[in-house]
């Protein structure tokens, strides 16, 4: 099965078991009268809408690129991620006001077992979709996936969360008459938002890094310097390496310098093996080598990437008067 197909597939798991939860949960929660699994339920609906987009950038994001789009459709997941983080914050901040008026109320929950189970289930489906979504999104790159993902990693908390307070209060029925610990549930309600705030803001510094052009990641970037310096001696420097990234799509760039009697067909066949092994280790990139001659020419730049030992550079310089930029 091809990974994009894999991903479609866990994407619309992830919308199923959402869509079911959300309706699990506004029942039990009218039900019993809890705002913390109403506002559970608001997380799942956000979760299922968040599903959906993902579901949607997903499929957008593999076209491949056309006259209009150059560089590809890549971004789709990046905008994704930024329009289900602005989601989870309204949310999270209508749970809280929520929250906040149920904890002025003396209104008591009715049969809190309900919560208990209902909040079972959801941890223990979320868990599952979330370990599903998680793979598929770090074995394909997939921002929008791994979004989700956190999405449901967080919902598995706040569930327990909920769960535990619903099971004390529920427990305390049992030994006293009024316990009076009815406020464990819009606190609990709190804390869920909490965490939703938690995943959504950091789900739009991914995203914003993504769609202003942040470079790749500090290993990534060294991965690709220690590929081009074991490049030498044929290659002689490097400069000016730039790396982005569009969704699961990468775009690096970099010059190298070669000896300026190098031919044509033996500089290529350098930039062809470069291509090679950064396309083994990713896949979906666009790589532009631009190819130069070390004639001695060294300036501030060039010098800062040199790969030549320090007489052959002077050799080289010297050579071309001493002349220094």
């Amino acid at each position: 099965m091809s990974i994009q197909r894999r991903k479609e597939q866990v994407a619309m798991l992830s919308v199923a078991s959402n869509s079911i939860l959300v309706v699990f949960k506004i029942v039990v929660g009218a039900l019993i009268g809890s705002v913390s699994i109403l506002s559970e339920a608001i997380h799942s609906a956000m979760d299922l809408l968040a599903a959906l987009i993902a579901m949607f950038s997903v499929r957008k994001s593999n076209l491949p690129a056309d006259e209009e789009h150059p560089f590809g459709h890549g971004k789709f997941e990046s905008i994704s991620g930024l329009i289900e983080a602005a989601l989870i914050f309204v949310a999270a901040f209508w749970i809280i006001l929520e929250a906040l008026k149920k904890m002025m109320s003396t209104e008591e929950l009715v049969s809190p077992g309900w919560g208990v189970a209902v909040m079972g289930i959801s941890a223990g489906l979320n868990f599952f979709v979330s370990r599903r979504l998680f793979a598929v999104g770090r074995e394909a790159d997939s921002l929008a996936l791994q979004a989700d993902a956190w999405h449901l990693r967080t919902d598995v908390y706040t569930s327990l969360g909920v769960m535990i307070s619903l099971a004390i209060i529920w427990i305390g029925h049992f030994f006293f008459v009024d316990p009076r610990i009815h406020w464990l549930d819009p606190v609990a309600a709190i804390f869920v938002a909490v965490f939703i705030l938690k995943a959504a803001y950091d789900l739009t510094v991914k995203a914003m890094g993504d769609l202003l052009d942040e470079k790749l990641p500090p290993e990534e970037e060294s991965w690709i310097r220690s590929l081009i310096i074991v490049r030498q001696p044929q290659v002689h420097g490097y400069h000016l390496l730039k790396t982005r990234k569009a969704g699961h799509f990468r775009f690096i760039e970099f010059h190298i310098k070669v000896d300026p009697l190098m031919t044509v067909t033996d500089s290529h066949e350098i930039t062809k093996g470069l291509k090679r092994d950064i396309l083994e280790k990713f896949p979906a990139a666009s790589i532009t080598i631009h190819i130069e001659p070390c004639d001695g020419n060294c300036t501030s730049l060039c010098r800062a990437g040199c790969l030549l030992p320090e007489d052959r550079r002077r050799q080289k310089e010297l050579a071309r008067g001493g002349q220094r930029p």
